[in-house]
């Protein structure tokens, strides 16, 4: 019944002459492989390639660095379709994890590996939104959007169980070549179908260039904040699990797999929660918990035995992740103060670009905080990140 209800939705939600089915396909195929991928990079990089904490901070760097090359490489490519760009970057994303599979596990080739996948990844992205609302009925563009992103959810989630499953069975000599290599099997499989996708969509032109006014200048210093907090979970948060308290493959899988389904559920809730109260108080509330999360991720070792202390880890790993949905609050303020639909749009991109440039400096910052002055101390400079965010956002004066 459920799956005739989602059948039901994909196709209400997209016209029937496009080749909306070959691009889910694509989507969900690529979201297989991406969880592979995820699933089991992190361990890998520490067991395998032996990256130690400042290691892991320059990786990220370098992973990050296509999000903030990506404004320019659209505008040079601004003639061709979304269809043409999103076959390049499944291209780009085969030979990444082609990489993988292929090349010695050396930190210099393993670092070119996951930029290249990235570049790959992020060239993607935006062409996924574009898509789905081209391929979408008239006045559906949001349930497009919905389904697509389910599409990828679904591969997503599923690759992280197949990695569960796998890497509990197989304790010893874990497989990740091979799982490598399925994973660059599937990423040739969607850049395949990909190549079938022969529409003229047009490039989003919001996204090829920066747009700078005054009246979001508080937006860009809450992004600034936000991106700097948010890179130390999402770069050290599994470290610290994996370095410190020796979690393995399957466990940092299964951690992922339900912070994705608890961020499935609670996204909606976050968003009512924001109409009902407003994104300011959002903005400003969020900070106290990310201050207690912060506070047991650092200092979780020293007030309970350590088979406790990691389950409070993960458990705050979660929590951490939910409350990010925070972030749509700062959408809801741009909108606020847009004229109209193209200046939201191309604020957010902005906003999303100045995101990236200050993660890859905190990633790498990151890495050496930790290696010189402890975890604990990265864990209280992102409690005073948060805090610093909450303390600006303050200072917003909604529209009457």
């Amino acid at each position: 019944m459920k799956k005739n209800s989602f059948y039901k939705q994909i196709q209400n939600a997209f016209r029937p002459d496009s080749k909306y089915k070959v691009f889910l396909l694509s989507v969900l195929i690529t979201g297989l492989s991406y969880g592979l991928y995820k699933g089991m990079l992190d361990n890998f990089l520490a067991e395998v390639v032996r990256m130690g904490e400042m290691d892991r901070g320059v990786t990220e760097f370098f992973r990050e660095l296509p999000g903030i090359l990506l404004v320019f490489i659209l505008a040079a490519f601004y003639m061709l379709s979304a269809e043409s760009l999103y076959k390049i970057g499944a291209v780009i994303m085969l030979i990444g994890m082609g990489m993988h599979a292929m090349l010695p596990a050396t930190k210099i080739l393993t670092t070119l590996a996951i930029c290249t996948y990235s570049l790959g990844e992020h060239i993607q992205i935006g062409m996924k939104s574009t898509m789905s609302l081209e391929y979408a009925k008239t006045g559906r563009g949001g349930a497009a959007l919905g389904v697509q992103n389910s599409m990828n959810q679904i591969g997503t989630l599923a690759g992280y169980m197949i990695i569960i499953a796998v890497f509990s069975a197989v304790t010893k000599n874990q497989p990740y070549s091979a799982f490598f290599a399925l994973a660059a099997v599937l990423a040739g499989v969607s850049a395949v179908f990909s190549m079938r996708l022969d529409g003229k969509s047009e490039t989003d032109k919001t996204k090829s260039r920066f747009y700078f006014s005054r009246k979001y200048s508080k937006y860009y210093m809450l992004e600034m904040f936000y991106g700097a907090r948010k890179q130390v979970f999402f770069t050290f948060g599994p470290y610290v699990l994996i370095l410190f308290y020796g979690a393995d493959t399957a466990t940092i899988s299964l951690l992922f797999a339900v912070s994705a389904v608890a961020c499935f559920f609670a996204s909606p809730i976050v968003g009512r929660i924001i109409d009902k109260i407003g994104y300011k108080a959002v903005m400003v509330s969020d900070t106290l918990i990310l201050v207690i999360v912060c506070f047991f991720y650092g200092f979780a070792h020293h007030i309970f035995p350590r088979n406790i202390a990691f389950i409070v880890c993960c458990v705050n790993y979660i929590l951490d992740a939910v409350i990010s949905l925070a972030s749509m609050a700062s959408n809801v303020y741009v909108q606020d103060l847009a004229d109209n639909e193209d200046e939201v749009k191309a604020t957010i991109s902005t906003g999303v670009s100045i995101n990236h440039v200050i993660t890859i400096f905190i990633a790498l910052f990151g890495g050496w905080i930790w290696q010189t002055l402890g975890m604990e101390v990265l864990f209280i400079a992102s409690a005073l990140l948060g805090l610093c965010n909450s303390a600006y956002a303050a200072t917003i004066k909604r529209k009457k």
